[in-house]
């Protein structure tokens, strides 16, 4: 659990860096939702809520890291305080990959322009639901310091893997039978990439939470690992 310092000053710094990550991942996670429905719904007010949150992220963003250079630069942390604070400007960069990536799908289903689209929305639906629980899970390990998390995003990230190579093999089947989808399973060839792609930048910042408390690095094997002060 987060430790208390003798100066308030530097509790309230580690305060704000913690929420400026769960206030960041909410955006991010609703921008993503919001993307795969434009998708689903060929509902271009989602594309515009998505595009306008892309421009808080990248604010929150800027601001964060300054934040988290002024707090090394400032209060010199060490152990836990450094690493939570070297977590912080890692996860805020996944965070915005994020957003990043939710902005190309929404951007995918204006390209659509409301033409059914080539394979059941309902599969590629399963995996976005798949990552946004992935995404969930890891800003609430963050805040709370669970370190299980990791493990059981590892496990789905492995799943969320299938479901996309299961994906693109059925796009490209119908790719192949009808040359008058290319166009279009070639743009949800895209999407289903960028949804994987979320779910990897969740486990990302779950994996940072096992550094933070545990002082090791869970993304090296096991001869790599080494425990930190």
């Amino acid at each position: 659990m987060p430790t208390e310092h003798t100066y308030k000053a530097f509790d309230i710094d580690i305060d704000t860096l913690r929420s400026s990550v769960t206030t960041m991942g909410g955006l991010v996670e609703r921008q993503f939702v919001r993307a795969v429905d434009a998708i689903r719904y060929g509902d271009l007010r989602l594309v515009m809520e998505v595009l306008t949150d892309e421009e808080t992220v990248n604010r929150m963003h800027i601001e964060t890291d300054l934040r988290c250079n002024q707090v090394i630069a400032k209060r010199q942390p060490i152990a836990v305080d450094l690493r939570e604070t070297i977590a912080v400007i890692h996860s805020i960069n996944d965070l915005e990959r994020i957003g990043d990536e939710a902005k190309k799908i929404a951007i995918k289903a204006k390209g659509f322009d409301g033409r059914p689209l080539p394979i059941d929305m309902d599969k590629i639906q399963r995996m976005a639901n798949r990552v946004a629980e992935m995404l969930g899970a890891a800003i609430d390990s963050f805040v709370r310091h669970d370190t299980a998390v990791s493990r059981r995003l590892a496990e789905s990230d492995r799943e969320v893997d299938e479901l996309r190579d299961s994906l693109i093999e059925e796009l490209i089947a119908k790719m192949t039978a009808d040359p008058a989808s290319v166009s279009d399973s070639l743009a949800l060839v895209f999407v289903v990439q960028s949804i994987e792609r979320v779910g990897d930048h969740a486990k990302n910042i779950a994996e940072y939470v096992v550094n933070i408390v545990e002082g090791i690095d869970p993304r090296h094997e096991h001869g790599a690992l080494q425990r930190r002060a």
